[in-house]
């Protein structure tokens, strides 16, 4: 063998190397990119400024599959305010971008005008397009937390002190009605006057009417961190690290995931002593949500790091098993993609994924922490980034619609009808896609840990 052979193998032997050891930053910076094109020209263009309703206030929320705004349009507390929350962190992400800033500043104005009840407090659940309260007006934790997380972005954005002062008043009012001094928590489900509803002989089986759930908890946790980061008030910084340890110690079981349901005193609600045929019935209260858990596991970090609790690491150790159960337990390994429902039945083996779809934002939150694991531990033999490039390439080619824009409800590997289904609905805004996408963005562009 030559000298000039042995140089070549040497050379190529190096650069071979060389191209593993870069390989997982040059697929970072590629997803980081084709977000960053997806965010601009598949999800935020199509919602803004088409999505303001300028004839009656706030945001239209229903869009056909094409984009084409349809139906009566009615608003919801959670909708109006996710498109407050994803305009204003737009609004400072894309400076240029003129109108996201006024288009947030119109949906604030919706939020202090129309679904804040002037004579009780909190937000309305549901109104009219013209803005007229539908049902008895009753009242939910869950979409305070959302209203109160908008109007802690949009403080963030504008520094406008009206903003924050509304704010102080829905924590308030939260504080006063929704918050559970005996137990802890908060109390989901509300009269006008902030009464908490209590479950009684009249109430169905299935309905969660009178219980505590995770879904509020996670969002009032989320809610109580945006907060925190705008209003450092001893009493937010109180409830913030009450929501999480109770989450985290309380709401998550040992293999992982979430309980959905609980009687005021945190006693779970479960059907898995009754046959299959009732725990079915009742699978709204009772099953796992590999979405959910995923999603808790970020929040709860983000939360812990808002707190600057530092080395915090049994935090992160529950996140990391919550992300290891929904991995092992109700991911696709072969195209990707998280499964909607899974249950443990007692004369099974192993989980039972009782609903095959995988809603789009399930797959938004998971990308997001699987990146943020993949970060904390980049040596893990669950490999979550090479998890992460799977599931992105999933969303790729399932879950986004390249030629209208925005993300299929369901992917349509499992679910191919949702290619002419709406595109936009009162659950169904920018929120999950925009955060997620946008926190994979900048946590790629940034140092990775451990490389």
């Amino acid at each position: 063998m030559n000298v000039k052979t042995i140089l070549l193998i040497t050379l190529t032997t190096g650069f071979s190397q060389l191209s593993l050891a870069q390989k997982p930053i040059t697929d970072r910076s590629r997803i980081a990119d084709e977000m960053e094109k997806s965010v601009r020209t598949e999800m935020l263009n199509d919602w803004y400024p088409q999505a303001v309703d300028k004839e009656f206030g706030g945001f239209l929320s229903t869009f056909t599959y094409d984009f084409k705004p349809t139906g009566p349009q009615d608003k919801m507390i959670v909708t109006q305010a996710r498109h407050v929350w994803t305009t204003a962190k737009a609004a400072e992400r894309y400076p240029t971008i003129t109108y996201y800033k006024s288009n947030s500043r119109h949906g604030f104005q919706f939020l202090r005008d129309v679904m804040w009840d002037k004579e009780f407090g909190g937000f309305y659940t549901l109104v009219d397009r013209k803005g007229t309260v539908k049902g008895e007006g009753n009242k939910e934790a869950y979409g305070n937390a959302f209203g109160l997380y908008a109007l802690s972005a949009y403080y963030h954005m504008s520094h406008d002190t009206a903003t924050l002062n509304l704010a102080k008043k829905s924590f308030g009012w939260l504080e006063q009605h929704s918050h559970d001094p005996v137990h802890k928590g908060y109390f989901q489900h509300l009269r006008r006057d902030g009464t908490p509803i209590k479950r009684d002989a009249s109430v169905s089986s299935t309905s969660d009417i009178g219980y505590k759930d995770q879904n509020s908890s996670i969002h009032l946790l989320e809610a109580l961190t945006e907060l925190y980061a705008v209003w450092p008030d001893p009493l937010v910084r109180e409830r913030l690290n009450e929501m999480l340890l109770l989450i985290r110690d309380t709401i998550t079981t040992p293999k992982g995931s979430l309980v959905l349901f609980f009687k005021p005193d945190w006693t779970p609600v479960s059907f898995r002593d009754s046959s299959e045929a009732v725990i079915l019935k009742h699978r709204n209260l009772d099953h796992v949500s590999f979405g959910h858990d995923v999603e808790t596991a970020y929040l709860m970090l983000e939360a812990s790091h808002a707190l600057g609790l530092k080395n915090d690491t049994k935090t992160l150790a529950v996140g990391k098993r919550m992300v290891d159960h929904a991995l092992s337990t109700g991911f696709d390994k072969t195209v990707g993609g998280f499964y909607d429902q899974g249950y443990y039945f007692k004369d099974k083996p192993g989980m039972s994924i009782i609903r095959e779809s995988k809603n789009w934002w399930s797959q938004a939150e998971g990308l997001n922490t699987l990146l943020l694991m993949a970060d904390k531990f980049p040596n893990d033999p669950i490999r979550y980034f090479d998890n992460y490039k799977l599931l992105w390439q999933y969303c790729q080619t399932y879950l986004i619609d390249h030629e209208h824009g925005e993300w299929y409800e369901e992917g349509l590997d499992k679910d191919p009808q949702r290619k002419t289904g709406l595109k936009g609905h009162i659950w169904k805004a920018a929120y999950h896609t925009y955060r997620a996408l946008t926190s994979c963005i900048d946590r790629s562009r940034a140092k990775p840990a451990g490389h």
